[in-house]
């Protein structure tokens, strides 16, 4: 076994120390990264990185000393189906090679479909909500365990935000995150945006919400700005961190010291003394948080700032490790019968297909909201697209994004990005689109230095059989 866990599940009581204060590793803004001061650690999107061929940025920051850790978005843990073997021994591969103490992904699922319920694999393109249901916390655990042994070292898995709520479900945040640490002995990424952001979109109280979660269990902590609009919190990471997250943090850090704080941007960056401004409002919240906790206006027993330099030599989660280990230990996970992965499989089909395919929305859910987070797919595949394809919008010029959520509406994602790049281009060709006979010869020229063969017309086969499917098995 090569993973972070124990027999039963317990957290192997691995020194990693204490991490201090990071921002998240962008090429955009790597050479900011490396001269900001009181960086003590960086984290980088592992799906964006090569294991042989990693940036000359993150290799400088490790000479340094600069812990890097690798942040998993692809996984889909959350999934019905187990663990993608391949995606697994990615993730293994770039956590050996960044040399780092943990790896981290989320608490969502990203595709549905497939054999499981005989019905087209769809790819949101995005991470998405997990039912908290029995059924659900019974899935997510045995997709842990599994990717607890196949990781070389310890796991630990972030909250995320949503736009929309399932209905009937059995458990709330704290006590859903609570049983999966308990039941696997898996350390948590507690995102306090992503608090934030379910605090405005489904009436969650970020501190009742901190008061039940295992913060013994805590890896480390991200902070992250975004915007509201119509009622709705879009976690953009892509403005500054507001008031309200920061306080969030504060309240944390008056609950238990984090080994670890991040400041995450993705995009629209702003010039580098202003994303150090930022690290020093993260310092100062958990700064006020540790200083509550001291004057007893807190309810945790650690105390200190986070540290502006690493390391005291304390391990991630050590008393989560102590806890699991002894005492009444870690229930051993009985695996879930499939008829679980099942019901939660078509579940989770249907709502995907809503989403991507324009089937029904699945009765219970707030079809606003579903429209909302449509809407977001959808955008959020044209901007991806537009990054790992960067030619596209040269070649399609101002009608690149409208034509793009056109595409999208008929065509759901049912691969990678890079995928989806070359079926939209496929998509337009078939179409005799562009219009202007130049545009489409490049366009043409573009897809076939990527593809091969001429695109045949499948047209929107996916979506349609998608759509059959699932009717079938909603009547």
């Amino acid at each position: 076994m090569r993973g972070g866990t124990t027999r039963g599940g317990a957290v192997r009581a691995e020194a990693v120390g204490r991490l201090g204060a990071g921002i998240g590793w962008r090429p955009e803004i790597a050479d900011a990264v490396e001269r900001m001061p009181g960086i003590d650690w960086v984290e980088v999107v592992a799906e964006n990185v090569c294991p042989g061929h990693l940036p000359q940025s993150l290799l400088r920051l490790r000479e340094r000393g600069v812990t890097v850790i690798p942040h998993g978005v692809s996984l889909g843990l959350g999934d019905a189906d187990r663990p993608d073997a391949g995606r697994l021994t990615a993730l293994a591969e770039r956590a050996e090679a960044l040399g780092a103490p943990l790896v981290t992904e989320h608490i969502a699922f990203v595709r549905a479909g497939g054999p499981l319920t005989a019905s087209p694999l769809l790819e949101a393109g995005h991470l998405l909500p997990v039912p908290r249901t029995r059924d659900a916390l019974d899935v997510l655990c045995e997709n842990v365990r599994i990717a607890q042994d196949a990781l070389p070292v310890p796991l630990a898995l972030e909250n995320i935000a949503a736009l929309f709520s399932w209905p009937g479900e059995e458990l709330t945040e704290a006590q859903f995150l609570s049983e999966l640490v308990e039941r696997t002995g898996v350390r948590l990424l507690i995102d306090v945006a992503n608090l934030h952001t379910n605090h405005v979109n489904r009436g969650e109280d970020p501190a009742r919400a901190l008061a039940g979660l295992p913060l013994e269990a805590l890896a480390y902590v991200h902070v992250a700005g975004g915007f509201e609009r119509d009622g709705v919190w879009h976690d953009s990471h892509a403005h500054p961190v507001p008031r309200p997250v920061l306080d969030i943090l504060t309240d944390l850090a008056a609950r238990t010291a984090p080994p670890g704080v991040l400041l995450e941007r993705d995009e629209n960056f702003p010039e580098p003394a202003k994303l150090e401004r930022e690290l020093t409002l993260i310092r100062d919240a958990v700064t006020a948080g540790r200083e509550r906790a001291g004057t007893g206006g807190g309810t945790g027993a650690a105390t200190g700032a986070l540290p502006s330099g690493a390391g005291d030599g304390g391990g991630i989660g050590a008393a989560a490790d102590a806890a699991r280990v002894g005492g009444g230990g870690v229930a051993v996970l009985a695996r879930p019968v499939p008829a679980a992965r099942e019901r939660v499989g078509v579940a989770q089909a249907a709502v995907l297909s809503s989403l991507v395919a324009g089937t029904p929305v699945p009765e219970g859910f707030d079809r606003a909201r579903m429209r909302v987070q449509a809407r977001a797919l959808a955008a959020k595949r044209a901007d991806v697209v537009a990054k790992v394809a960067p030619e596209l919008p040269v070649i399609l010029g101002a009608g690149y994004r409208e034509l793009f959520l056109e595409y999208a509406r008929e065509q759901p994602m049912s691969g990678g990005y890079r995928r989806d790049a070359l079926t939209f281009a496929g998509h337009l060709l078939r179409a005799g689109r562009p219009r202007e006979a130049g545009a489409r010869r490049e366009l043409r020229e573009w897809w076939l230095d990527r593809s091969g063969p001429a695109p045949r017309r499948s047209g929107g086969r996916v979506a349609r059989t998608a759509r059959r499917v699932l009717l079938r098995q909603r009547g």
